[in-house]
């Protein structure tokens, strides 16, 4: 079966800027999107967003402004089990890594930044998408939950089969 990922996204709250390809600017607050599976975002829903011990840029809150990226995690997951959550995230004071061995890759957050951007195609990350991370979950405010719909097959002259 084939799944999709709707999503009406064109009213943003007051006061939430799209983030688009540009870099995040210090202090904006964004729509962005968390992929997970539908048990851990039942969790998430109920106590809230907590930061993972680890990762490219260390320890935080990982999302992505593109709904296509966050839609593919957990990666090797089946889609049905899957759960996008979409936030508004005040990104606060925002360093850019756009290096593998950048010098704060995973220690930013004790510089007095907020958030850590990766640009897009900038050859850390493999799908050439960006990726950001959040130091304080308290910075992200839960909107909803897009879930995958399955595709309706069609047979030639658009009947159902």
């Amino acid at each position: 079966m084939q799944y999709q990922w709707a999503e009406d996204d064109f009213h943003l709250p007051a006061g939430v800027f799209r983030l688009g390809l540009a870099e995040p600017e210090s202090g904006r607050t964004y729509i962005m999107y968390h992929g997970t599976t539908r048990q851990a975002a039942q969790s998430i829903l109920a106590t809230g967003f907590r930061r993972s011990k680890g990762g490219m840029l260390g320890p935080g809150v990982y999302l992505t402004r593109d709904l296509e990226k966050a839609s593919r995690y957990p990666i090797d997951h089946p889609v049905w089990d899957r759960v996008v959550i979409r936030v508004k995230v005040n990104v606060g004071k925002v360093i850019i890594i756009n290096h593998q061995g950048h010098q704060l890759q995973k220690c930013w957050q004790h510089y007095g930044y907020d958030s850590a951007w990766v640009p897009p195609m900038c050859g850390m990350v493999k799908s050439g998408l960006e990726e950001n991370c959040v130091w304080d979950p308290n910075r992200i405010d839960i909107i909803d939950t897009i879930k995958p719909q399955p595709v309706p097959r069609h047979g030639a002259c658009g009947d159902m089969w």
